[in-house]
Parts: structure tokens; C-alpha cells; sequence
């Protein structure tokens, strides 16, 4: 069902340090920012040969991502994303597996335009996880 690893996403507190950390240390390609109002974060990408990074840092208050910097003052991993070909289906069968949604159970468009879900962190481990469909066209061999 999930496919390749799309992101590992990153909450930062300071978005323009941790920029400058995979840039100039880590002489990674890092993107511009993005704000996302509807999921009340920005998010920057960093584009790997093999994946990607996506910096979190919360926008606004009521933003998950702060209330996740509040019980991890420097940061740290907040979700993996995976690629499905068929999101209602990936969620079908995950439900009727006893996983659970958070939020609505449709998805809703992510950080790149595509539907998404996430999926309870309790049924995996203690990791969120994050299930992006992708584009029919996309392949990955």
C-alpha cells in the first residue's frame, strides 16, 4: 500500500536558523517558505537525491506545531509522509484494520497541492504518519 518515503518533516522553533543550518552546514538545496494557513504552519522543503526534509514551524498560536514546540522546546521529528496511488482506498483498508484518522476522514490538500491524511500516531508506534497520494502519472520504477 504506502510506497516510497515522500518527507520527513522537521518542527523547528526558529525556521530561519534551521534554514541556515541544512544550507550553509549542510550545503543542502533548501526552498523558499510557504506558508500553509490552512494546516497553520510554514513549511520549507528540502530537496534530497533520495527524498525530502520539510521544515514545520507553526503559524499562529493555535498552530499543532506549536503546541508540539511546547513539549519539545528544540524541535524534532514530527511526522513521516508516504506515497499511496489511491488515498480512499489506503484510508479504507487502514480503517477497516483499526487504524484511526485524525481529523476529517476525507483528506484535505497538503503542502503540495495533493490530498493527504494522517494517520493516529498511537497505531504506529508513537510516529505520525502522513499519506500523500500521488499523481497517477508519477511513477517510481
Amino acid at each position: 500500500m504506502i510506497e516510497r518515503l515522500n518527507h520527513v518533516a522537521i518542527a523547528v522553533p526558529d525556521l530561519d536558523e534551521a534554514m541556515s543550518r541544512y544550507r550553509d552546514i549542510l550545503g543542502a538545496q533548501v526552498g523558499p517558505p510557504i506558508k500553509e494557513p490552512d494546516h497553520g504552519v510554514t513549511v520549507v522543503f528540502i530537496n534530497l537525491a533520495n527524498t525530502k526534509i520539510e521544515l514545520l514551524h507553526p503559524l499562529g498560536a493555535e498552530s499543532p506545531i506549536s503546541k508540539f514546540l511546547e513539549r519539545n522546546p528544540k524541535g524534532g521529528i514530527h511526522h513521516l509522509c508516504f506515497e499511496v496511488h489511491d488515498i480512499g482506498a489506503a484510508r479504507d483498508r487502514l480503517v477497516s484494520e483499526g487504524a484511526r484518522i485524525l481529523g476529517p476522514r476525507e483528506p484535505r490538500i497538503g503542502a503540495h497541492g495533493l490530498p493527504v491524511l494522517f494517520l493516529h500516531p498511537a497505531d504506529f508506534n508513537g510516529t505520525l504518519i502522513e499519506l500523500e497520494e500521488m499523481p497517477s502519472s508519477n511513477s517510481h520504477g
